[in-house]
């Protein structure tokens, strides 16, 4: 153990009865369940402390040597949400009908009614674009490389997602292809990739969406 990284007596961690760490388990997944992706949204607003809290809770996720290789964009602005309104519908009419998406891939969206129209992006009170470092950058210029970091900033991702969905909250994952617009209009610096721009705020009250289905604890996992 290094002396930047000097180990602590590990105390107040959480150790529950059999009984009641199943309860949790089970009310856990009871509430995680319920969460949808939401494309119908609210424009009433979500106090920022709520926010704030969630993406501190995001920032506790597992990462590569503990570089923590994310940032959190927060967008509130009216006239911001605009273009990246217009970017975002500029980009998903080309993977409509220009041509970017395989047809198969149109295939499995169909069902979804899904289309180039994304209105949510200008109605939700937030947007929170989460971008990947693939290197950090110190005050002198330094590059220091970042390690696993699609798998940090993904499980951070679904950190924040929980947390947001416990809290009330809907949420959609919009990842229009190429996203390299979201550092041009919010000013990020080019050691960092768009990883998804994510839209919270409350559902709408005539919100619908589509009827699905999960898979199986027998069709997501093996016992060895």
């Amino acid at each position: 153990m290094t002396d930047k990284y000097k180990s602590i007596s590990l105390i107040d961690y959480p150790s529950f009865p059999e009984a009641e760490m199943q309860q949790r388990a089970n009310s856990f997944y009871s509430e995680i369940a319920q969460r949808r992706s939401i494309r119908d949204f609210s424009d009433r607003d979500v106090p920022f402390e709520v926010i704030q809290q969630c993406l501190l809770a995001a920032g506790t996720a597992p990462n590569g040597a503990n570089l923590q290789p994310w940032h959190f964009a927060i967008v509130r602005d009216p006239e911001t949400k605009r273009k990246i309104r217009e970017a975002a519908e500029k980009e998903e009419y080309e993977f409509y009908h220009g041509g970017k998406a395989p047809q198969s891939w149109l295939n499995a969206l169909a069902p979804l009614g899904t289309d180039e129209s994304k209105p949510f992006l200008e109605i939700a009170p937030y947007l929170i674009v989460v971008f990947a470092q693939a290197h950090a950058v110190d005050e002198s210029g330094k590059r220091q490389k970042n390690y696993y970091v699609s798998e940090s900033v993904g499980i951070a991702t679904g950190f924040l997602i929980a947390a947001l969905h416990h809290c009330g909250l809907g949420t959609l994952t919009h990842t229009p292809s190429p996203m390299k617009f979201l550092n041009k209009i919010l000013g990020r610096p080019t050691n960092e990739r768009p990883f998804v721009l994510l839209v919270v705020g409350y559902p709408a009250d005539d919100a619908r969406v589509p009827k699905i289905t999960k898979k199986s604890f027998e069709e997501i996992t093996s016992l060895h």
